[in-house]
């Protein structure tokens, strides 16, 4: 399947730490003074956050700090909460999604989303990775199944299931569970997957091959996931941001958040005082 791509967002400079040269990056999504509502509690204040391609972004913070908040208004699922107001830009690809003229559907499109429980789709598993390419259209069962075995061998799950693919998914384990869910967000080929605790509900062992996973496909997407397991975030991100109280504490690579944070309530955070 191919989908028209976003158009291409600025590059900035980063220095690479093993070197003295500066290499580019391309920006993904631009944050600018982001400011959330529910009604009248203020949840997120003054956001200002650049993600770039390619990288693994991981938000952290206490329960209630507004990580799961802001990576909901990255794709604009927000919106299905009553009373939500936002003021302040997003851009993503160098677009403002905020405007209102930025049809959702368009964005998650490019932006898929995998949520913290698995979330199959009481079908086969075949039919679960097809949904997103038959709603754009693909209709030709030689491209389906071809979309089926890529997204399944993309998700590292396609030997586990390849004889069993019109079996139900809810016959699957969690963790297996979780994979078709990455299965079914490739399928649609998008630019940025966004990751809200997906590991949480999950053992170790599939914990361990979520992580594996994340770190294969950053070679072909940009990935942001939210956890509340530092050690995770420490493992698997290229940069991390600390919430807290619905601000951004700190931003940084993520080896300088966890050995020489700027701020003492990261500090204090990643030691375990608080949270």
């Amino acid at each position: 399947m191919t989908l028209t791509g976003p158009k291409k967002a600025p590059t900035v400079g980063i220095e690479n730490e093993n070197a003295d040269s500066v290499f580019l990056k391309e920006t993904v999504y631009e944050t600018s003074d982001l400011n959330l509502w529910y009604g009248e509690n203020h949840a997120l204040k003054n956001i200002n956050l650049d993600m770039y391609q390619n990288e693994v972004t991981a938000i952290i913070g206490p329960s209630g700090c507004g990580k799961s908040t802001y990576i909901k208004t990255l794709n604009r699922m927000i919106e299905l909460v009553p009373d939500v107001k936002t003021t302040g830009q997003i851009k993503y690809r160098n677009r403002n999604i905020l405007d209102q003229s930025y049809k959702v559907e368009d964005l998650r499109t490019q932006v898929g989303m995998v949520f913290q429980k698995p979330n199959p789709f009481p079908k086969s598993i075949y039919e679960n990775v097809i949904y997103g390419p038959k709603i754009h259209g693909i209709k030709n069962k030689k491209i389906l199944d071809q979309i089926v075995e890529k997204s399944l061998k993309g998700a590292a799950i396609w030997d586990e299931v390849k004889d069993r693919l019109h079996e139900n998914a809810y016959g699957l384990s969690g963790g297996q569970q979780q994979r078709l869910c990455i299965a079914r967000c490739l399928a649609i080929e998008p630019d940025v997957i966004l990751m809200d605790e997906p590991t949480s509900a999950l053992d170790p062992i599939s914990t361990l091959k979520i992580e594996e996973l994340v770190q294969e496909l950053k070679k072909d997407f940009s990935i942001i996931i939210v956890t509340h397991n530092m050690q995770q975030a420490a493992r698997i991100s290229d940069k991390t941001a600390f919430f807290l109280n619905g601000e951004v504490i700190e931003y940084s690579d993520t080896n300088t958040i966890f050995s020489n944070p700027n701020d003492k309530r990261t500090e204090d955070y990643i030691t375990g005082r608080f949270g």
